[in-house]
């Protein structure tokens, strides 16, 4: 059994213990059936799975490391949330690490990582396009359009991006530029959640 690695990025508080996600680029590819996705970084490694749990009151999705270990959970905070809130739970240690708050309208689609703890902001993922984040709102057929994103930490500097590719298959690539404050691990479960709303 592989122990997560302790190089890389600085520790942060919002860390998960029972992965190491020290890339800055990671591929997040969903599966042709149900909301399943496969994360891999930049080497073709692959750092997490996950899935969306069938048949819940509440929408769940458990993670697994690549060592197919149980990492963390990222559970609605409502029944049935089309928009709301979503605690990111530790596996290894049940705590809840982050929690990601979407900002839902028609024009914007903005997802806020928060200490669950606090509130306090500690990045954003914001749509690039307004007209077609409401287009794909409207217009079904309009989900065939990739999407964008970009990341800002919690002054509101850009850090990244999560750019949707045009495939048979939903596919992102997250790119983390300059995120030592950012938790990866949100970022990453938030392109695949995201992916599964839009696909609702």
């Amino acid at each position: 059994m592989s122990v997560p690695s302790t190089s890389g990025s600085a520790s942060t508080p919002y860390d998960i213990s029972t992965v190491d996600l020290d890339d800055d680029r990671y591929e997040v590819k969903q599966s042709a059936i149900r909301n399943k996705y496969v994360v891999r970084d930049s080497t073709g490694d692959v750092v997490l799975r996950g899935k969306q749990k069938m048949f819940k009151m509440k929408e769940e999705f458990p993670f697994v490391n690549g060592n197919g270990e149980d990492a963390f959970t990222v559970k609605a905070g409502g029944i049935m949330d089309i928009a709301g809130n979503y605690t990111i739970t530790d596996a290894g240690t049940s705590e809840e690490v982050v929690v990601l708050d979407e900002d839902f309208s028609l024009f914007v689609e903005n997802w806020t990582i928060r200490d669950p703890n606090t509130g306090e902001a500690l990045a954003t993922i914001r749509s690039k396009s307004k007209p077609l984040a409401a287009l794909r709102h409207l217009v079904s057929v309009a989900n065939f359009i990739p999407n964008k994103y970009e990341i800002f930490d919690a002054d509101g500097a850009h850090v990244g991006d999560i750019e949707g590719q045009f495939s048979l298959r939903d596919t992102y690539t997250v790119s983390i530029d300059d995120a030592s404050t950012v938790p990866k691990e949100a970022v990453v479960a938030a392109a695949c959640i995201l992916d599964a709303l839009e696909n609702q």
